[in-house]
């Protein structure tokens, strides 16, 4: 039966659900629908952080005049997030469908294709077939291989801040990662980045690409924008650079009710009801930024963090960024095969500290920061609603 159930359980199938870059496969996948990437527009984003605060942006912005597809990974609480028409999620009967079909006619051809593949076959039909004007379009790993590379042209593309994270994939020097990245430029094709790298500036001057190097002169924008920390000045850089280059037509108006309505769950947002941060802050780079916006916004206030991530993580690296002595410290070994053991996380850590207690996430008492991988977000929370 065609449920969204039944949809998920193929999709996280050990035959399904594993990383295998390259394009030969959603190649020739599209070619049997019809080629649905060839309709439509796209702004395509790759980075290692800011790729959805950056995309989210763009989104909220552009819907102010456009109908919007957003593409964004992973989701946090349903796989309907990852897919989204006009701000709304794809309805999950439609979800179910898209899956099922897909794997229908990917068996009938012998296509073997990985759960993100069949998710990006899904959009690219679900797009065209909701009439699309502007697809924002976030890559899945690295960009070169990554299955959103699979379209021939773009708007443009985005680089967002490129740090270590996936080296096993993309490689254990800055260069090399940003050489992937730069992967997603599109001969005649702007890329628009924050990044002075001369790796992605090489790549554009290979392909005869416009290169738009930006920096965050954000202030009047910053103040209505609904993200916050000291991160979100490059990546709202990066998006209006973007607007205001390619989409003249759109009014400051516009932009700042865009700005305003901009909702990217768990991205450094605070909850007043309970005096909580949730920030799926999952790298070094990451917590970093969120230890800077917390010494800045939050100097003052004690801190209880609970933290959690994948064991593949330099999780040694972010601990030593993120605590001090005087923090409560507890670690979420939470349901997930390749997530991290207390034990080796309190072995990392050079504070006292305990196992975590689910109660401990609405005592106000201090400024509590839940952090780290978004599988541990998605089995501490139901929904972000229930946090207002």
């Amino acid at each position: 039966m065609n449920t969204c159930e039944n949809a998920v359980k193929l999709l996280t199938s050990k035959g399904r659900f594993y990383i295998e870059l390259g394009l030969d496969r959603i190649t020739k996948i599209l070619s049997i629908f019809g080629n649905p990437q060839d309709d439509l527009k796209y702004i395509h984003v790759a980075g290692t952080n800011g790729k959805g605060s950056v995309c989210a942006f763009l989104e909220s912005i552009l819907r102010t005049k456009y109908k919007t597809g957003l593409y964004t990974s992973p989701h946090i609480f349903n796989y309907t997030e990852r897919i989204k028409f006009n701000g709304e999620n794809i309805p999950e009967e439609i979800f179910a469908d898209y899956v099922f079909e897909v794997c229908r006619k990917a068996d009938e051809a012998n296509i073997h294709l990985t759960e993100f593949e069949i998710l990006t076959v899904m959009m690219f039909l679900y797009f065209k077939s909701q009439g699309t004007e502007i697809v924002i379009l976030e890559t899945g790993l690295g960009g070169r291989f990554d299955a959103t590379n699979v379209i021939k042209k773009n708007i443009c593309s985005v680089i967002t801040h490129i740090d270590y994270d996936h080296t096993e994939r993309l490689g254990n020097t800055k260069d090399k990662i940003a050489f992937e990245k730069a992967g997603i430029i599109k001969p005649g094709c702007p890329v628009v980045t924050a990044s002075a790298m001369e790796v992605i500036k090489d790549r554009a001057d290979e392909l005869n690409s416009l290169f738009i190097l930006t920096s965050p002169a954000v202030d009047q924008y910053k103040k209505v924008s609904a993200l916050k920390g000291f991160h979100q000045e490059e990546n709202l850089a990066l998006a209006l650079t973007v607007i205001q280059t390619f989409f003249k037509e759109i009014t400051d108006d516009e932009i700042l009710t865009g700005l305003r309505n901009t909702v990217h769950p768990f991205r450094f947002e605070y909850f007043p009801k309970y005096n909580l941060i949730v920030d799926a802050s999952h790298n070094p780079n990451g917590v970093e930024a969120l230890r800077i916006n917390l010494d800045y916004l939050y100097g003052e206030e004690k801190r209880r963090f609970i933290f959690g991530c994948l064991k593949n993580k330099d999780y040694n690296k972010m601990i030593n960024i993120l605590f001090r002595p005087e923090d409560e410290i507890y670690f979420y070994e939470f349901d997930y095969p390749n997530a991290a053991k207390y034990e080796d996380l309190k072995a990392a850590c050079p504070y006292p500290c305990k196992p975590f207690a689910r109660k401990l996430i609405t005592g106000g008492d201090k400024l509590t920061i839940v952090c780290g991988s978004f599988y541990m977000l998605s089995s501490l929370f139901k929904s972000r609603e229930e946090l207002l």
